[in-house]
């Protein structure tokens, strides 16, 4: 296959995810082996329900981030714009795509700063994949890039997966470990630390936190599968020496149990649960395990796309709702009760 750009491979990720079925064939993120103990007597008032939760120094209504969609193209700004309108609406945290083609050129600069223009007041992360950290030099290309958005925090994305598996991929993953060391010790903003769909195990996260990290997104396997966005980038000869890949990666469930019991050693680690949420439940559930925050990507992608900011409203709203309905079914009235509620249990 022909090399892309940045440009039009960024345009080919959003263009399959919502038009291809992307989704692990074979494995899921294992929430749906987790239920709620139920309770008949909550003794609480449905109304006084508190769903709020703090992320980077700033409220959300309720702990949900946007995450890590896209920039970088012509229709991007549009996307952009539109998520930031809603999350600034909703008070939820955001997060711009790769801004990979932001650091080469400056052409679509107004595809990621528009995010911070339509949405004031909310948690902004921006994001920059493994192999541009590995080369760093110095922190201010990605000091440019947080402040093109004016992002609460920085997200490096780990991608060795989509990196192998990409026509034109980078797998030199040399210095990564570094690299992001060095962000996290002369950023003036949280580096945050994400996988894209295969997971972050127990070894990876304490080797972050030995550097310094203390926000990593566990990103697991089960929703969106990259490897299969790439793979379907291969000419159709060439996707099946590829397709043995395309359910690679830890469950979201099993890398969230993973990091979540290293707040144990680091109580000042924040965790995010992402990788195949795709309701409020799935949210309620990751706060149970004991996450501090859940991320959904393609879903919302998918609602903002087929029916414009009132479909990706509705679709908030309903999560909004079933995670409020799982609070009030196992009698707790805020995020942190349940957090600590003890209430999630592996089905029988």
């Amino acid at each position: 296959m022909k090399k892309r750009t940045t440009t039009s491979r960024k345009r080919d990720h959003v263009e399959l995810t919502i038009k291809k079925d992307v989704a692990f064939r074979a494995k899921t993120s294992g929430f749906e082996e987790w239920e709620f103990v139920h309770n008949a007597l909550p003794e609480i008032d449905f109304s006084e329900i508190e769903t709020s939760s703090d992320f980077l120094g700033k409220k959300l209504s309720f702990p949900l981030m946007i995450s890590c969609m896209t920039g970088g193209y012509p229709e991007a700004e549009k996307i952009n714009r539109q998520l930031a309108e809603v999350c600034e609406e909703y008070h939820l945290a955001m997060g711009v795509g790769s801004q990979r083609q932001a650091m080469e050129d400056s052409t679509y600069h107004s595809s990621f700063s528009i995010a911070r223009k339509a949405a004031p007041s909310i948690p902004l992360i921006g994001n920059i994949g493994a192999p541009e950290v590995a080369k760093l030099n110095d922190v201010s290309p990605i000091l440019k890039l947080a402040e093109l958005i004016r992002a609460d925090a920085f997200a490096v994305h780990l991608n060795p997966l989509q990196e192998f598996l990409q026509p034109e991929g980078n797998t030199n993953f040399r210095g990564v470990l570094n690299g992001i060391e060095t962000l996290v010790k002369k950023m003036p903003i949280p580096i945050i630390v994400k996988e894209i769909g295969a997971g972050i195990s127990k070894d990876v996260a304490e080797r972050l936190i030995n550097v310094g990290v203390r926000y990593i997104d566990v990103a697991g396997a089960g929703g969106t599968s990259w490897a299969g966005v790439e793979i379907l980038r291969h000419t159709k000869e060439e996707q099946a020496d590829w397709d043995p890949f395309w359910d690679w990666g830890m469950r979201t469930t099993d890398a969230l149990q993973d990091v979540v019991h290293l707040k144990k050693r680091i109580p000042e680690l924040t965790v995010v649960s992402s990788g195949g949420i795709v309701h409020g439940l799935d949210c309620a559930k990751s706060i149970a395990l004991g996450a501090d925050i859940t991320s959904s990507a393609r879903p919302m992608l998918k609602a903002l796309v087929s029916g414009g900011k009132k479909k990706l409203r509705k679709k908030i709203e309903q999560w909004m709702r079933e995670y409020t309905g799982a609070m009030f079914l196992i009698g707790v009235s805020s995020t942190t009760q349940l957090r600590n509620s003890n209430a999630l249990q592996r089905k029988k």
